[in-house]
């Protein structure tokens, strides 16, 4: 006989598919951010007894299955009372169910029948045989309806109190407890009276007798209002949060690096500022820990707003960063010789070829430094930097740096790389700003706890900091002190960037339209510029620290008048007819240039040549100085 219910029990098992629940995405410190639904459109969150308070378990057990610790699934002594009542009054006084039946009817919901009793009897001896006591309230904690589209009394507790259940006090969880009996006659929503009445009597019956509330906070609670509007379920990060869920098992609680506090005081921000553009621009915001890559705050857009595209996340999207990269240009440009924070460089109208940058205001400088260069966003300077510095060495080293330039299909870098001419993600930009702050170190960002990234070091310490220090100014209309930060505008006005860090956070800030069309003046410095502030004034005040301006490495003197070839760049492509100008820099006059060896006819005193290219081919230019030091570049003309 026991071998046939063994076999029959593993034949027909019970079925637990409606315990598929919906995911739940916690911050930093195990708080909510946000809840996405079961299928179907059904707020089912996992919930565990250890999930709620003592005093709820305690009254649902003396309210529902004052046994429930000590039977086997099946409760004879209530069973018994419940027919007795059934015969005398001729109708149901009481079911007679055990809280493990009830698991069973929430797990198969059938028509209440005699039929059903029974087989849920079964169900409840086969769940005894299968879970713990614990397990079991779980099973019911979890389906218990809540009313409407809710089920358990974790999704209760977000819909009705705004909070999780581990935090209801005695009202609330008498509440929830009267509630799953007649859940749509008792919604506190629509039927505010009769669920007063129902949670009052769980008070009166079963609290003092739960040996968890006492008869003083019974009272008080009874004279406590019951909630008339239904909260909206936790839904911050929601970009984050879809995406984890799509990648997670139904029912996971999700543990991510974000702060609960300043995610909400982010998306605050973020629709706040939103007021003032049109009503087709969106806003995306990153805050992450330089030491730990980790995000702290992430806003993807206005979620669901459709004018907006709030479905896309806008910290992936591909966007022209502008000058917004200019700051990892002068660290490389640093660290190679190519020029330190106070050469010299020219902000004057030149011709690189054929491309011929200009400044966002359309004037120039003339001599200026180049750390005035990069703080005032200058194009020029920039610009000849690159020449300089080489195109694909800087290419290759955004890439290391986790941010490879986007372009068009068939293209190859170019010297508008110094300006955005190359897509690139807020999320890429933020990191490249944290290796600033890192002693050059580049890490990628994460927004899920794990173990540490390898981070390889792409600039050196002393140029990584120069450009900090450079760039840490007082924001136009105050703010935070002691912020590096920059601003760049794309193209056209389409998109809004600024990227700043401190000793300890990175921050960046996007603003634009998401379908890429230009919004009429738009620019960085008065779209970003102020949420970022904004941002960084809300950062913890008790561990942020100001990010100290370093004083200028001596080592970069060693390189600053090293002899290089200013034009043509490597790689350059020349058309043919005409003169071309050759420029070096650096070097002990006087100087020698040459063209595939044969030296050219000029003023030797001079740091530039004339030359005349006899035709289409590839071409060696070389420049040597009185020490004998040469530098040069390959060139085509076509």
């Amino acid at each position: 006989m026991a071998l046939a219910v063994v076999v029959l029990d593993r034949a027909l098992p019970p079925d637990l598919s409606r315990l598929q629940a919906g995911v739940e995405v916690l911050d930093r410190h195990g708080r909510t951010l946000s809840t996405l639904p079961a299928p179907g459109g059904i707020w089912r969150l996992p919930t565990a007894a250890a999930d709620v308070p003592p005093h709820l378990l305690a009254m649902l057990v003396a309210a529902e299955d004052a046994r429930f610790r000590w039977h086997p699934g099946v409760d004879p002594l209530a069973l018994a009372r419940a027919a007795f009542q059934w015969l005398r009054a001729g109708r149901v006084v009481s079911g007679g169910s055990t809280l493990t039946m009830q698991a069973a009817r929430l797990l198969e919901p059938r028509p209440r029948t005699l039929r059903s009793k029974a087989l849920e009897m079964l169900r409840a001896l086969q769940l005894e045989a299968r879970f713990s006591k614990d397990e079991i309230l779980g099973i019911w904690l979890t389906l218990a309806p809540q009313g409407g589209n809710l089920e358990g009394l974790r999704a209760g507790a977000f819909a009705w109190f705004g909070r999780p259940p581990s935090q209801l006090d005695a009202a609330e969880s008498a509440l929830l407890v009267a509630l799953a009996r007649r859940p749509e006659a008792l919604r506190p929503d629509r039927h505010p009276g009769a669920a007063r009445a129902a949670r009052d009597a769980m008070l009166r019956q079963r609290a003092p007798g739960a040996g968890q509330v006492s008869a003083a906070e019974r009272d008080l609670a009874l004279d406590t209002p019951v909630p008339t509007v239904r909260h909206p379920m936790p839904r911050l990060a929601l970009h984050l949060s879809r995406q984890l869920a799509r990648e997670a098992a139904p029912g996971a609680r999700i543990a991510t690096t974000l702060d609960r506090d300043l995610q909400r005081a982010a998306e605050a921000l973020a629709e706040d500022r939103l007021l003032a553009l049109s009503d087709h621009a969106a806003m995306a915001m990153l805050v992450a820990e330089i030491e730990t890559r980790e995000i702290r705050a992430l806003v993807g857009g206005s979620f669901g707003v459709e004018t907006r595209a709030g479905m896309l996340d806008l910290t992936r999207a591909i966007r022209s960063p502008g000058s917004a990269q200019k700051p990892f240009l002068y660290a490389l440009a640093f660290e190679a010789g190519v020029a330190r924070p106070e050469t010299l460089v020219a902000d004057l109208p030149f011709r690189f070829g054929s491309y011929a940058p200009e400044n966002f205001s359309r004037d120039f400088a003339g001599r200026i430094t180049a750390a005035d260069a990069l703080r005032q966003s200058l194009n020029l300077p920039a610009v000849a930097l690159l020449s300089e510095l080489g195109v694909l060495r800087y290419a290759t080293a955004l890439k290391l740096a986790g941010s490879p330039p986007r372009l068009a299909p068939g293209a190859e870098p170019s010297l508008p790389l110094a300006l955005g001419g190359a897509g690139t993600t807020l999320r890429e930009l933020v990191a490249l700003y944290a290796l600033l702050g890192d002693a050059g170190r580049a890490a990628p960002l994460v927004a899920v706890p794990g173990p540490p990234a390898a981070r390889p070091e792409i600039v050196l310490p002393r140029a990584a900091a120069a450009v900090a220090g450079i760039l840490v100014n007082p924001f136009p209309g105050g703010g935070p002190q002691g912020v590096a930060w920059k601003t760049g505008t794309s193209w056209g006005g389409r998109d809004g960037w600024a990227l700043g860090l401190d000793a300890r956070h990175v921050a960046g800030v996007w603003v634009g339209r998401p379908d890429g069309t230009p919004v009429p003046g738009l620019t960085g410095r008065g779209a970003a510029l102020p949420a970022l502030a904004a941002i960084f004034a809300r950062l913890p005040a008790a561990p942020r620290q100001p990010l100290a301006v370093r004083p200028t490495p001596r080592p970069f003197a060693e390189a600053a008048d090293r002899l290089r070839l200013v034009f043509p760049m490597p790689g350059a492509v020349l058309a043919e007819g005409g003169p071309v100008t050759l420029r070096a820099a650096g070097g002990r006059r006087p100087l020698v240039f040459l063209v595939d060896g044969a030296p050219l006819a000029h003023h030797r005193a001079r740091r530039e040549a004339a030359w005349v290219p006899p035709g289409p081919g590839f071409y060696r230019v070389t420049v040597l100085d009185a020490d004998g030091v040469a530098a040069g570049a390959e060139l085509r003309v076509r």
